[in-house]
């Protein structure tokens, strides 16, 4: 069976998780637009003052929908760590996460999910830059944050050919979400980041998607500048475990040494050249030609050593989907289950954590799921 893409795919159940927060009209609005190719829709409600859980699960009359709900506000990543949980506990194999202020056209899921139902990704996300009359149409403040934020991501996660890592309007395939750790997800905005440097982790592949984004009267609760400067940390962290990970422990290969030695050399003639350059403007007089040589050289060496790591670094991407390197392993345990497919991966456990559930017009298998029973 081929898509409209033209991408040859195969039956697989899919399940779309909307995390809420003050946004039941908007809401309402996404599930009935869902497309058929959805089986089983899940509303997390994160400790709405407005009760949008209730508020939605009253007017909808839609037999796929699911609502779960948090007693207090926990942010988007912990809203989707109940829903992935969920998901797989009813037996989803693609996992779907839009938002429910609107942005993200929920006839666009076919798109988005084409590539993975072929076989030939394992994380599928929207990227609102392709299209360059959507770019213009976009805020200026929005698409200098989330230029700035793709380049931090990057080095982070190590998928360099991505973009748009703030783009919400992802899919994820059971096999990559299984060796994920669910509980050490960020549970914050930062969330969408922080899965990708954890897929990056399981080797899973990436695939960016073009999807065109709705700006209407709806508020983003994200400020793509403020994160700016406030996420660097948290980059600079997952692209240190990132590294310490990928080419000292699961792996060494010449960048392994690169790395150290450009960092050593670079840093070396940086401090040697500063430290003889105040030294001689003190002394007001000339410095050395083989004093500049010998500050000179480390640097242009280390420059060098670094940009041939990263080089390796940018061409070191995950080729093989997930979904095929685990073909049949991921259902060998009960949905949901952390299953042993790797030594070096941490599989997703089904921690219980201090939520509260109220659940309407949901059948047994979502009450399993959001109790954390098997």
């Amino acid at each position: 069976m081929s898509n409209r893409m033209g991408v040859r795919t195969v039956a697989a159940r899919v399940a779309a998780v909307i995390p809420c927060y003050q946004c039941a009209n908007s809401a309402l609005d996404v599930i009935a637009r869902m497309p058929n190719c959805v089986d089983a829709i899940f509303v997390v409600d994160d400790g709405c003052p407005d009760d949008t859980g209730g508020r939605v699960a009253g007017a909808s009359d839609d037999p796929r929908l699911r609502v779960l709900e948090h007693d207090h506000n926990r942010g988007v990543g912990a809203a989707m760590v109940t829903g992935y949980r969920a998901a797989l506990q009813d037996g989803a194999d693609i996992v779907v996460k839009l938002d429910g202020d609107g942005q993200m056209d929920p006839a666009l899921i076919p798109n988005l999910i084409a590539l993975i139902k072929a076989g030939e990704a394992d994380y599928c996300k929207g990227n609102r830059f392709y299209f360059s009359d959507d770019a213009q149409s976009m805020p200026r403040h929005r698409y200098i944050g989330n230029a700035g934020l793709s380049f931090l991501t990057k080095l982070s996660s190590g998928y360099w050919s991505i973009f748009d890592p703030t783009n919400g309007f992802t899919a994820i395939h059971r096999s990559a979400l299984s060796l994920i750790r669910l509980d050490r997800l960020d549970e914050g905005y930062f969330f969408e980041s922080d899965m990708l440097f954890r897929l990056n982790i399981a080797r899973a592949v990436v695939r960016d998607v073009p999807l065109r984004a709705v700006y209407g009267r709806e508020t983003s609760h994200l400020n793509a500048m403020r994160a700016f400067w406030r996420w660097p940390w948290k980059h600079l962290r997952n692209a240190w475990r990132r590294l310490i990970y990928r080419y000292y422990l699961h792996d060494f290969s010449l960048a392994s040494l690169e790395f150290p030695i450009g960092l050593f050399l670079l840093g070396f003639g940086l401090v040697f050249g500063a430290f003889e350059w105040t030294a001689a403007a003190q002394a007001d007089r000339n410095t050395p030609a083989g004093t500049v040589m010998l500050a000179a050289l480390p640097v242009i060496l280390g420059v060098q050593l670094l940009l041939s790591a990263l080089h390796h670094d940018i061409e070191n991407q995950p080729r093989v989907p997930l979904q095929k390197l685990t073909a049949g392993g991921e259902r060998t345990a009960p949905a949901g289950q952390p299953q042993r497919l790797s030594r070096t991966i941490a599989n997703a456990q089904k921690t219980t954590f201090p939520i509260l559930i109220r659940l309407r017009k949901t059948s047994p298998t979502a009450v399993a799921a959001a109790s954390g029973r098997p």
